[in-house]
C-alpha cells in the first residue's frame, strides 16, 4: 500500500509539474503574435482490483492541447483578407484623388485659361499680346495634361513594384508553410499522434500573414494544411509548394501581371483570378480606377485637340493661309501578344472622339472572325473583317493573324502623355474666317446675307473668283451659284439641287455649296445682288476665334453628353466618390476584423489573470503531491523500523 501511495503522489507531482510548465509557457507567450493558449488534459489511471473494490493508482497527463476554434480562426482570416484588400485600394486611390482634385494642379484651371485666351484673341485679333497669350496657354494646357499623366504613370510604376513585392511575400510564406507541414508530420509521428502545438501556431500565423497578401482557402489533410489561393490554384499541398512570378503582360510590357508556375510552365493569370488581400486590392485599383482615370484624362485631351484643330483649320491666318493643327492628336496604342503565332500587326486611329469610351479593348482572332472585348464591361463585338470602326476608333490589321492571336487596344491611354502644341509662331493662328459676304449697296430690297461659314470640305480655290448671287422676282429664284450642287435648308428640311439647276429663294434659308454656307433673310427686290468672296486681308476679323471659344461649352464627349471641363469634372467626382466609399468600407472592415480577433482571442488567447489562478492551483497541487509522497516515505520508514 505504501508503494501504491508513493506512486500516486509521484503521478500527481508529475501532473502538477506539467501544469506549472504549461501555465508558465502561456504566460511567457502572452505577447507572442499568433500564440494559442495551451491547456493540460489529464485523466485517472485505472484502479487496481483489491477484492473489496478498485483502488485508484493516481493520474496521468493525456495531452497538452491548444484551445483552438477553427470557425473563429477562419472568420479572422476572412476578415483579414477583406480588410487588407480594401486598405490597399483606399491607400492607392487617395493618391489619385488628391492629384486630380487639386484646384491649382488639375486640368480645369488650364482649360479655363486656354479658352479665356481664345476669347481675348476673339476680342482683339490684331493684338500681338493676345496671340502670344493663346500660344502660352496652349503650351500650359498641354504641359498640364503631360504632367498629370506622368504622375499617373508613376503611380502605375509603384503598383507594379508592390505587385512584385506581394508575389515575393506569397512565395516566401508558401515555402515556410510547406516546411512546417513537413515538420508537423514528423513531430506528430514521433510523438505518436500528439500535436506539436507551437508548430501548429506558427503555421496558422503564416496562413494569417498570407491572407494579408491574397485570398486563402485552407483544406486540412491529415496533419498537413493544404493552401489554395485565388480561384483554387494550389499553393501548398503537404510539403510541396508552388510559386507565383511577377512578369510583364504578354500584350503590354509596362504592365506587371502574375503568372502561376507549375511543371516549369508559366501561366499568366487574369487580374481578377487573385482577389483579396494586398495583391487583389492592387489589381482591383489598377483595373477599376487607375486605367479608367488615365483613359478618361486622355479622352479629354484627344477630344479637345480634335475639336480645336478641326475648327482652327477652318480659319484664316493674317497672311491669308488656312489654319493648321494647333495641337497634336494622340493616337491609340495597339500592341500584339508576345505569344502570337501570326504576323498580324494591329493599329487604330481616332474616328469620332464623341464616341470614345474610357475602356481598353482586347482583340482576338478565332480563325474566322475577330472578337473585340471591351474590358470595362466585357462586352464582345464580333467583327467579320477589318478595318472596322467601333466606339469612336477605327481598327485595322496588317499581316496575317493566326488562330488564337490577341492584341491589346488602348484608344485613349496616350492622350495625356502625347498631347503637344504644334504651332510656335503667333502668325500661324487662324482667328479670321476665310470668306466674307456683303449685300450690294445699290440693293433696293430688305434682303440680308449672313457673314458666311465654311466646313471641312471648303477649299480656298472655290472662291478664287468672287461669287455674286442675284435675286429674280420672277419665280423667286437666285442665280450666280458656281457649277456645284447647292443644298437649301429651310424649316428643318434640306433639299440638294444639282449643279446648274434653278435655285429657289426662301427667306431665312441657308445655302450650302463648295464647303461654304450663307443664310439669306428679308425680302430682296428684283435684281438685288449679294457678294461672297475670299476674306483677303481680313484684319480685325475674329469669327473663327469666336467659334473656337464656343467649343468650351460644346457637348463633344461621351456621346454628346459632356463638354471638356464637364468630362474632367466627372472624372474627379467619380474618383472622389469612390475614395469616400472605400474610406467608409475600409473602416467598417477594420472594425469587423477587430471584432473577429477579439472573439478569437477571447477563447484562444492568454488571459494573465486566469493563468495566475492556474499557477496558484498547480502550485498547491504540487505541494500537496509532495506532502503525499512525504507521508508515504514516513509510512515506509515505520515499516522498516517494525521489521527490525
Amino acid at each position: 500500500m505504501t508503494t501504491n501511495i508513493l506512486s500516486i503522489g509521484q503521478s500527481a507531482l508529475a501532473a502538477a509539474q506539467v501544469g506549472l510548465a504549461t501555465t508558465g509557457h502561456n504566460i511567457a507567450n502572452s505577447g507572442t503574435a499568433g500564440y494559442t493558449r495551451q491547456v493540460v488534459t489529464q485523466g485517472a489511471v485505472a484502479g487496481q482490483n483489491s477484492g473489496y473494490g478498485f483502488v485508484g493508482k493516481g493520474t496521468e497527463v493525456t495531452g497538452v492541447t491548444r484551445v483552438y476554434n477553427e470557425f473563429l480562426s477562419t472568420q479572422v482570416l476572412g476578415a483579414q483578407v477583406n480588410m487588407s484588400a480594401l486598405d490597399t485600394y483606399y491607400a492607392q486611390i487617395r493618391r489619385i484623388d488628391n492629384l486630380l482634385a487639386d484646384a491649382s494642379a488639375g486640368v480645369s484651371p488650364a482649360l479655363q485659361d486656354f479658352f479665356r485666351s481664345v476669347q481675348n484673341l476673339a476680342a482683339q485679333p490684331n493684338d500681338p499680346a493676345s496671340r502670344q497669350s493663346l500660344l502660352s496657354s496652349s503650351e500650359s494646357l498641354a504641359s498640364r495634361f503631360n504632367g498629370l499623366d506622368a504622375q499617373l504613370a508613376e503611380i502605375r510604376s509603384g503598383v507594379n513594384g508592390e505587385i512584385e513585392s506581394s508575389v515575393s511575400a506569397i512565395n516566401a510564406y508558401a515555402r515556410q508553410i510547406g516546411q512546417l507541414n513537413d515538420a508537423i508530420e514528423k513531430a506528430t509521428t514521433a510523438a505518436q499522434g500528439k500535436p506539436p502545438n507551437d508548430l501548429l501556431d506558427q503555421r496558422d500565423r503564416l496562413v494569417q500573414e498570407l491572407g494579408k497578401e491574397v485570398r486563402v482557402t485552407v483544406v486540412n489533410q491529415g496533419n498537413s494544411a493544404n493552401v489554395f489561393i485565388g480561384n483554387g490554384q494550389p499553393l501548398v499541398v503537404g510539403s510541396k509548394t508552388y510559386s507565383l512570378a511577377a512578369t510583364g503582360s504578354p500584350t503590354d510590357s509596362t504592365r506587371t501581371v502574375v503568372a502561376y508556375l507549375s511543371r516549369d510552365k508559366a501561366t499568366v493569370l487574369a487580374d481578377g483570378a487573385l482577389p483579396g488581400g494586398r495583391l487583389g486590392g492592387l489589381f482591383e485599383f489598377r483595373s477599376r480606377t487607375l486605367d479608367p482615370a488615365q483613359n478618361a484624362l486622355g479622352r479629354v485631351a484627344i477630344g479637345m485637340a480634335v475639336a480645336v484643330n478641326a475648327q482652327h483649320r477652318l480659319g484664316q491666318t493674317p497672311s491669308g493661309a488656312m489654319g493648321a493643327d494647333l495641337f497634336s492628336v494622340p493616337q491609340p496604342l495597339a500592341s500584339s501578344s508576345r505569344d502570337n503565332a501570326g504576323t498580324g500587326v494591329a493599329a487604330a486611329t481616332i474616328a469620332d472622339p464623341s464616341q470614345l469610351t474610357t475602356s481598353d479593348y482586347r482583340l482576338q482572332f478565332d480563325g474566322t472572325n475577330y472578337k473585340l472585348t471591351r474590358l470595362s464591361d466585357n462586352n464582345v463585338t464580333t467583327l467579320a473583317g477589318l478595318p472596322q470602326t467601333v466606339d469612336g476608333f477605327t481598327l485595322s490589321l496588317t499581316g496575317a493573324a493566326a488562330t488564337g492571336d490577341s492584341f491589346l487596344i488602348r484608344p485613349t491611354a496616350a492622350g495625356g502623355s502625347q498631347l503637344s502644341v504644334l504651332l510656335k509662331d503667333t502668325a500661324q493662328l487662324a482667328a479670321a474666317a476665310p470668306v466674307r459676304t456683303a449685300a450690294i449697296a445699290a440693293n433696293a430690297g430688305t434682303g440680308t446675307i449672313s457673314a458666311g461659314s465654311v466646313d471641312a470640305s471648303f477649299v480656298q480655290s472655290a472662291i478664287a473668283a468672287p461669287v455674286t448671287l442675284q435675286f429674280a422676282s420672277a419665280g423667286s429664284q437666285l442665280s450666280g451659284f458656281p457649277a456645284v450642287p447647292v443644298t437649301v435648308t429651310a424649316n428643318g428640311s434640306s433639299t440638294t439641287y444639282a449643279a446648274g439647276a434653278a435655285i429657289p429663294f426662301i427667306a431665312d434659308a441657308s445655302y450650302a455649296f463648295g464647303g461654304m454656307q450663307v443664310r439669306l433673310s428679308g425680302q430682296p427686290a428684283n435684281g438685288d445682288r449679294f457678294r461672297i468672296e475670299a476674306n483677303t486681308g481680313g484684319s480685325g476679323d475674329a469669327r473663327n476665334a469666336a467659334l473656337i471659344a464656343d467649343l468650351q461649352g460644346a457637348m463633344t464627349l461621351a456621346g454628346g453628353t459632356a463638354h471638356f471641363q464637364g468630362a474632367y469634372a466627372s472624372l474627379v467626382a467619380d474618383i472622389g466618390n469612390k475614395a469616400r466609399e472605400l474610406e467608409v468600407t475600409s473602416a467598417a472592415a477594420g472594425t469587423y476584423h477587430t471584432q473577429a480577433v477579439a472573439a478569437q482571442q477571447g477563447e484562444s488567447g492568454v488571459n494573465l489573470d486566469e493563468e495566475a489562478g492556474n499557477l496558484l492551483r498547480y502550485q498547491q497541487a504540487y505541494q500537496a503531491a509532495g506532502k503525499l509522497m512525504q507521508t508515504a516515505g514516513e509510512m515506509f520508514d515505520i515499516l522498516l523500523q517494525l521489521g527490525r
